[in-house]
């Protein structure tokens, strides 16, 4: 949530600014801004709304420079209007801050710099820290910001010029992530490598409690004492991802479409040409003595994690919870030694699951994460990582990388069942062999999006929605009530299908749309009698079901057939027409499929 970008070298800087908050846009969209310096002054634009809205005020400009930052904000304290945009400046406007994170204790700070007579201009949290700046400048502002670091508590990326120093960019780190890219006769920083690597190949990840100062020919990385430090720079070797729509109307629609692809990726990348499943990231994993697998996840990972439950606890006959990741740093952590944490993000910044994985580790339990993106801070900071290979997801909703979340736990699922022996590799292969079945299956699915599309047509005037399941496939219920709330705007609830007769049946009346996730599965003839239970109450019912089941059709208004497969992989094919139904619905309702209001694809806050 929010991102940061900078330049300084002989480019043009504004559109090197605005190029990069562009690809910082899934991080936040509520507002931007910019500040540059030319000719050794300091200038600032910011504009409420979408980065375009940033451009149109900048196009035609003609703003010359040297160094300049850049910040696309999700807000947290303030509403979004052009005063609390960021970049936020000192009284003499001559410092200029932009920040991603929450400073907790804010209000305390504000409170005792109003009574030395600051005087505040916005409603931000980030407002505190370059009035502490100035507070504490004498002659060297990398002192004074580290200074000013002191009083924060609570997560913060940070980047600042200022006309007191022209020539630098100075950034600090805790708790949210800021990466700078080492190019010939210039330099970068960003919230994200995908900005930076456009241009060079060549960065340096920012600790927690490191301090940078970036020049146009040199970084110097210091420690929170202000010694300097040698710095790691690493040579990133995969390419920058090129977000295209690919003839698609929205980043949504073709994300749902890769899925099949998605499948097929992931199981050459883990599955070897005898059928055998291959995790060398984990193979010096002592994973046969793992006695309980505690999962915890945010959002859509959360659901992943509660099906991964279920896998882990068919295949390998491991016991297996599952957390909230805001929730699960609060409790007491107690292990017998042979526990393990699994973390899930797609992003690899969630910042509640990095906190949990440092809580955990504080506690001494290992942790195995599985993540998207590569060089994250999960990433670095988990024992063992296994990658989803979902590519980059830039719709906030999400489809695909839900989908390789799936297919992954599923295989190291199965790879574990094997190594505690509870699987036969023949058994194994046998799992495998459906799994190589899905990718067609999924795209039979999609061969029906105008049938899904029609539905949509049909229920899209309706303002709330009820969503049920069972099993392995009462998480695809939560996931498929997220998709259509989150994107839609749709009040929708998941629930378990046996406990609607514990309270949610009194909602249900003739102007309800239920939509009851019924394959054949060992819950089938359970569910069947859920439905049979709503349509008695004269409930509108939406069912996805199993091809060929003719028998569901006496109790559905719409029906929406999907190929048969073994249970444990129903979810992956339940959740394709639940993705349409509610991208189709959202289109209806004229909202903005791939970046629906007050969200953000990286959840870099607490």
């Amino acid at each position: 949530m929010c991102g940061i970008v900078g330049y300084i070298g002989d480019r043009d800087v504004s559109s090197v600014l605005i190029v990069g908050l562009e690809r910082l846009s899934y991080r936040g969209y509520d507002s931007s801004g910019i500040s540059v310096i030319s000719e050794g002054e300091l200038s600032f634009w910011k504009k409420s709304g979408k980065i375009h809205e940033l451009s149109k005020i900048i196009d035609g400009l003609n703003i010359k420079g040297s160094l300049g930052i850049g910040h696309t904000r999700w807000a947290t304290h303030g509403i979004p209007n052009d005063i609390n945009s960021h970049p936020h400046l000192d009284k003499s406007k001559k410092i200029s801050i932009v920040h991603n994170g929450i400073i907790e204790n804010f209000l305390d700070i504000k409170e005792g710099l109003i009574k030395e007579g600051y005087v505040f201009r916005s409603q931000t949290d980030t407002e505190v820290i370059v009035h502490l700046v100035d507070k504490h400048y004498k002659s060297n502002l990398v002192q004074a910001l580290a200074a000013a670091c002191k009083h924060l508590k609570g997560s913060y990326g940070i980047a600042m010029i200022s006309e007191l120093d022209p020539d630098k960019i100075i950034v600090a780190r805790s708790g949210s992530p800021l990466i700078i890219g080492k190019g010939q006769s210039e330099n970068f920083v960003s919230s994200d490598i995908n900005t930076i690597l456009p241009h060079t190949k060549d960065v340096i990840y920012l600790e927690d409690n490191q301090f940078g100062v970036i020049t146009k020919d040199d970084i110097t990385i210091y420690n929170n004492e202000l010694t300097k430090i040698d710095a790691v720079l690493q040579h990133i070797n995969w390419d920058p991802v090129q977000s295209e729509k690919g003839g698609h109307d929205h980043f949504m629609h073709k994300e749902i479409h890769e899925q099949p692809a998605v499948v097929r990726r992931i199981i050459s990348k883990y599955v070897d040409s005898n059928g055998s499943i291959t995790f060398k990231s984990v193979k010096d994993v002592p994973l046969e003595d793992v006695s309980r697998f505690i999962i915890q996840s945010c959002g859509t990972s959360w659901h992943a994690g509660l099906i991964g439950r279920y896998l882990l606890e068919n295949y390998a006959k491991t016991p297996s919870e599952v957390d909230y990741s805001s929730e699960f740093r609060y409790r007491r952590m107690i292990s017998k030694g042979k526990d393990m944490v699994l973390a899930i993000s797609q992003s690899g910044e969630t910042a509640d699951t990095l906190a949990g994985i440092r809580e955990a580790k504080s506690n001494f339990f290992p942790i195995i994460s599985f993540v998207n993106v590569k060089n994250s801070s999960i990433d670095r900071e988990s024992d063992a990582v296994i990658y989803s290979h979902s590519g980059q997801e830039v719709g906030v909703a999400s489809t695909k990388n839900y989908i390789s979340q799936l297919t992954t736990l599923y295989l190291f699922s199965l790879y574990l069942g094997v190594i505690k022996k509870e699987l036969t590799p023949e058994q194994a292969k046998s799992y495998i062999d459906e799994l190589n079945k899905i990718p067609d299956y999924i795209e039979s699915i999609l061969a029906q999006e105008e049938t899904i599309k029609t539905l949509a047509d049909k229920y899209y005037l309706s303002n709330q929605f009820l969503f049920i399941g069972r099993g392995i496939n009462f998480p695809s219920a939560l996931e498929g009530a997220l998709k259509l709330k989150e994107i839609s705007y749709v009040h929708a609830t998941g629930y378990a299908a046996g406990e609607l007769k514990h309270g949610p049946i009194a909602l249900i009346d003739s102007k309800l749309p239920i939509v009851c996730i019924a394959p054949n599965t060992s819950t089938y003839d359970k569910m069947l009698s859920n439905i049979q239970e709503v349509k008695s109450r004269k409930g509108k019912t939406i069912i996805v079901a199993t091809e060929g089941n003719k028998e569901i059709a006496d109790y559905a208004d719409d029906i929406i057939y999907i190929p048969k497969t073994i249970e444990d992989l129903s979810p992956l094919l339940v959740s394709i027409p639940l993705q349409l139904l509610s991208y189709y619905i959202a289109i209806k309702r004229d909202c903005d499929v791939d970046q629906p209001r007050n969200l953000a694809k990286s959840v870099t806050v607490e």
